[in-house]
């Protein structure tokens, strides 16, 4: 028999003080479950994206710390200090699009408020047709998708857009999408 082949995991974590607590708790289970893909690429943004990959490595970082690591130590923000996912989204495909091929599963982490910046749903489409699978893991309430700054219908009619604010969610969640 074949075994199933283990996906690649791609992560675009949001860290900005609005959801920063929740891409942290979800970058540490990344890191408790890295051994169960082939290949894991983690990256960070506000409104700049970067590669942490690197900060997340077995023994690489102290948990508790691992969120304020990445904000020091990461090219995160350009001319202020807003989400801007639009921007993050564009950079990523510009500089990081080769992360994402056929065999990869990718998510998003981030609750979509773009402080009424273009949401650029052009590179969401084009991250969409390269991975394998795409979801995006949004911590607000689905009653306040489409609020204010947010363009979570929009992203959510390019990808598979699920409330997730709880460990509960999430471990059901992966538990669901990935064969782990």
């Amino acid at each position: 028999r074949r075994r199933p082949v283990r996906p690649e995991l791609v992560l675009l974590c949001d860290v900005s003080g609005s959801v920063s607590g929740f891409s942290d708790f979800t970058m540490l289970l990344v890191q408790a479950l890295h051994d169960q893909f082939t290949k894991v690429r983690v990256f960070a943004f506000v409104n700049r994206i970067d590669e942490v990959t690197g900060l997340l490595g077995h023994g690489a970082a102290d948990p508790a710390g691992l969120g304020a690591r990445i904000r020091a130590e990461a090219d995160l923000t350009g001319h202020h200090g807003s989400s801007d996912y639009g921007a993050a989204l564009g950079e990523f495909t510009a500089r990081y699009g080769d992360a994402v091929g056929p065999r990869s599963t990718v998510f998003v982490l981030g609750d979509a408020r773009t402080n009424m910046s273009d949401p650029n749903l052009a590179a969401l489409r084009r991250i969409a047709g390269q991975a394998r699978h795409l979801h995006w893991l949004n911590p607000e309430p689905r009653t306040l998708w489409g609020t204010g700054d947010s363009a979570a219908p929009e992203y959510a009619g390019l990808v598979a857009m699920h409330e997730c604010r709880n460990a509960h969610q999430l471990g059901a969640l992966i538990g669901r999408l990935l064969p782990v």
